[in-house]
């Protein structure tokens, strides 16, 4: 199931947003993200979304073993849209179409098992703005991915990657690249794509240097 076009005027973003917390993973604006959702509380989030306005907050867990109740949160995450559906057994395919970030505000009280919150939009309303052209270093961060997929086992189409728009590129490697949580959301908060560019150009070198690294220590 496929969702019409969504009003993204910041005046509609919601008071309320329900949250689905998932570690190391990254939903930012104009960019999709598939999920499988499988657990009882989720499939209620999913319900209730589509029932609704269709959105959903993605953010992170901190890296802490607490109950999923009162684990904490990052501050920063980013809300998507259902853009699309399939039900598959107890489980449900779906699409979020990112819109907007937000600052994580007041937790509220729910009957459904998920957690839902007050967000703050005011610091992310930029993200409705198209990012005026900007010079990223596409050299530098195409070379760095080659040595980082080499190194992790990864192919890649590379006349796409070239060929992709700026933000499309830096945009979908921040999101499939299997960053920590921490350096994920650094990805997140980044202020500019030029800000986010840089981070993971830096991100997939030291990786690569880690990883060259541990190949010599292993061979001593």
């Amino acid at each position: 199931m496929s969702s019409p076009g969504f009003d993204t005027r910041p005046e509609r973003l919601p008071s309320t947003l329900p949250l689905f917390p998932l570690s190391g993973v990254l939903l930012l604006p104009r960019s999709r993200l598939p999920l499988n959702i499988f657990e009882p509380r989720y499939l209620n989030m999913v319900d209730d979304a589509i029932a609704g306005d269709r959105l959903i907050g993605m953010i992170q867990p901190e890296p802490r073993n607490d109950t999923d109740a009162t684990q904490p949160l990052f501050k920063v995450g980013c809300v998507g849209r259902i853009v699309s559906l399939a039900e598959e057994g107890n489980r449900y395919l779906i699409a979020l179409s990112g819109i907007c970030r937000f600052t994580v505000g007041a937790e509220m009280s729910t009957t459904r098992g998920y957690r839902r919150i007050v967000p703050d939009w005011s610091r992310f309303l930029g993200d409705f703005d198209e990012e005026s052209p900007a010079k990223i270093d596409r050299t530098r961060l195409t070379a760095g991915l080659k040595s980082f997929f080499k190194a992790n086992g990864l192919s890649a189409d590379w006349t796409s990657i070239e060929q992709a728009p700026d933000e499309r590129l830096v945009n979908s490697l921040a999101m499939i690249c299997p960053f920590p949580p921490a350096e994920k959301q650094a990805l997140l908060e980044a202020a500019t794509l030029v800000e986010r560019a840089t981070i993971l150009t830096g991100l997939v070198e030291m990786a690569v240097i880690h990883s060259t690294q541990d190949d010599s220590g292993a061979r001593h």
